[in-house]
């Protein structure tokens, strides 16, 4: 499924970004974050996609706060609090000015953001199979 190729490749992108030169480049800092924003955008979409094709109710239309909470609700996401706060920072990034924040970001990018999404890339793929083999 393209969507779902789509937010792997760019994970791992971003997976593969070395965060200790981002403690001193700030073109490098930018672009983990910019590469933060469109990982999101594309997770949100591949989930709303494999959604649909589990005949989800709900997932045919939404914004991503509410595929997200779908997404929960049905089980193919485990940290909400985590979701959430991604949802938020992706929201406010484009806007952050001040160094702390920066480095906040790029942390939770690492430790907590990261490992969200290749929880989800992982039960997608397994949502993915499922589907896959109904058709077999």
């Amino acid at each position: 499924m393209k969507k779902f190729d789509n937010f792997s490749n760019c994970l791992n992108v971003l997976a593969g970004a070395n965060f200790e030169l981002a403690n001193n480049d700030d073109v490098y800092r930018t672009g983990i974050i910019g590469q933060f924003n469109l990982t999101f955008e594309l997770a949100w979409k591949a989930l709303q996609a494999v959604l649909r094709l589990h005949c989800v109710n709900g997932a045919e239309t939404g914004s991503p706060r509410e595929i997200l909470q779908l997404g929960y609700k049905v089980g193919f996401l485990s940290n909400s609090a985590v979701w959430l706060t991604m949802l938020n920072k992706r929201n406010t990034s484009v806007h952050i000015y001040d160094e702390d924040k920066i480095d906040e970001m790029i942390l939770l990018i690492k430790n907590s953001f990261i490992p969200a999404f290749k929880e989800l890339e992982k039960t997608l793929s397994e949502k993915l199979k499922e589907v896959e083999g109904d058709w077999e």
